[in-house]
Order: C-alpha cells, then structure tokens, then sequence
C-alpha cells in the first residue's frame, strides 16, 4: 500500500507545479518519494519470485525523475504530476525493451506495460515475429490470464495504423495486430485502491498475467 500522504503530494504538486512551492515542501516530496520507492521494491522483490531475471534489480534504477524536460516543450510547469517506475532486468533503461510498469498519478493510476510506441527498426522485428507465430500470440492475449485481467491489449487509435503496414497483404491472419504500433495493457487504480493493503498483490497479479506477453515480445526484439 502506498501512503494517504503520498497521493495528497501529489494532488497539491498539480495545483502548485513551481519551483518556489516545490523548494517548500521538499521534505514532504522526500517523504513521498521514500515511499513510492519503497513499493516498488516490494514489487520487485516479490515478483522476482516469478522472475527471478529481476531479482537483485533495485527499485531506484526503476523510477523516473520527477523533474520535467521542458527545453522543446510548451508547457513548461517543471514538474511531473506523477511518480513512475518502468521494471526490467536493466532497469528502467534500454525502453526498448517489454517491461513493466507502474504510474502513481491521483485520478489517472495504472500498472501494466509491455512496449510503448517503439521504434521502427524494434516494430519490424515485433510485427515479424507476430505474422510468424501468429498462433501462439493469439494464444497468449487470449488466455485466461490475460484475458481476465487485461481484457485485451490497449486499443488507443493514435497506436494504431489504419491500414495494413506496407509488406503485409490485408488479409493477413494477423493483420489487426499488425497494425498496432504499441503492445501495451493496464489496469487503472482509484485512490482508494492505492491505499490498500491489497494494491501489492493486485500489482503482482497484474504483472504475472502480463509476463507471457512480454516474454514473446522481448524473444522478438532479440
């Protein structure tokens, strides 16, 4: 469970995003960010369990800095609303890698992942590998894990083409996932589930029905 204070932090950084307010609460952003940090770790810990390629990653190479790069940006509020942590064996780096992730943002909480929105050369291989073992794909976003949990991948229509990808005929077996250009799922989080002592095991829950997916996404990118 992630602490009331926590999320409150959070919910006031939205409506105070400044340097000059942040500097005053420093102490409660430390607070803050101790505890993030420290479920994190419980997550890694535990789900190393599962897998162990994660077991003696530490939770600090996992979560992203709340500063906010503002150099080619309009918005130029300097902080990130949210805290986030991007799991893999190497941490939260390369992200070209299917890894998991965790979003601690009040109102809009999530944990899930997969690949986002990779590049080209990484899009190719993951597409390839799915005209070429569309089957077992299939299997794996239809199994009851996964099914379950998710539901099915996320659909956002800004990830996906709206025709088939140049290379592969339309009627391609595979030809609605072919034309995704992000292989993602989550689930969302309400305040008070954050604050629950059950947010761990449900993030478990949600990684393990993820871990199959992510597996055959990594075995492409290879």
């Amino acid at each position: 469970m992630l602490k009331a204070t926590t999320v409150s932090f959070l919910r006031d950084l939205k409506n105070n995003n400044s340097k000059d307010w942040f500097d005053q609460n420093r102490k409660v952003y430390e607070a803050a960010k101790s505890d993030f940090v420290s479920f994190v770790q419980q997550v890694i810990d535990e789900f190393s369990k599962i897998d162990n390629s994660i077991q003696f990653l530490k939770a600090k190479d996992c979560i992203f800095r709340i500063n906010r790069d503002i150099r080619f940006s309009n918005d130029k509020s300097p902080y990130k609303t949210n805290f986030g942590a991007f799991i893999t064996k190497n941490g939260k780096k390369p992200m070209n890698m299917a890894g998991y992730y965790f979003h601690l943002e009040p109102g809009n909480s999530f944990a899930g992942g997969g690949v986002y929105m990779p590049m080209p050369p990484e899009l190719k291989k993951i597409r390839m590998a799915i005209d070429t073992n569309y089957p077992e794909f299939l299997q794996i976003i239809n199994n009851k894990p996964f099914a379950s949990v998710f539901g099915q991948l996320d659909k956002d229509p800004d990830c996906i083409l709206t025709r088939v990808p140049k290379g592969y005929e339309s009627d391609n077996p595979a030809a609605e996932y072919l034309k995704y250009k992000s292989f993602t799922a989550v689930v969302t989080f309400d305040d008070k589930e954050l604050q629950s002592k059950s947010l761990l095991d449900k993030t478990i829950k949600i990684f393990e029905a993820l871990k199959p997916l992510n597996d055959f996404l990594n075995e492409a990118l290879k």
